[in-house]
């Protein structure tokens, strides 16, 4: 009752207000989608070109760096609100396993990048086979 009269009606309102402002904050968007063969990455990179995007995998990260230009006409606008960011920036994302570097895909289309990450062979878990005996021994 104190905490309404304090608060409004929800007291943690504010708490996910700037949860959201914070999450707004980190560039690239990134969403992980996990299998036991790997990991599909997606990420949002709306007016990043392909040759201003580094990507580095090092056992279980990846790293984003960048740059997104600003544009031509940008300069001349004045703005009243400007949410999207420009300039470099630099994304880790910690996996839950190794990659194969080797095997790895990117494709930039329409400003999402979508990575295809393989687990590594010698990360995956393997099924060990017990041989069964006929006969029982006991000790």
């Amino acid at each position: 009752m104190i905490a309404r009269m304090l608060f409004g009606a929800d007291p943690y309102r504010n708490m996910r207000r700037l949860q959201d402002e914070v999450s707004r904050l980190e560039f690239p968007a990134v969403n992980a989608f996990v299998n036991q063969d790997g990991v599909i990455i997606t990420a949002e990179l709306p007016g990043v070109r392909s040759e201003d995007l580094d990507i580095l995998i090092h056992r279980d990260s990846v790293t984003l760096s960048g740059e997104r230009q600003a544009e031509a006409e940008d300069a001349r606008r004045g703005y009243h609100r400007r949410e999207r960011r420009q300039g470099r920036f630099v994304r880790t994302v910690s996996l839950p396993f190794l990659v194969d570097p080797n095997n790895v895909g990117a494709n930039l289309i329409n400003g999402l990048l979508t990575l295809g990450l393989p687990r590594a062979e010698e990360d995956k878990p393997k099924r060990i086979h017990v041989n069964a005996s006929k006969e029982a021994r006991h000790g």
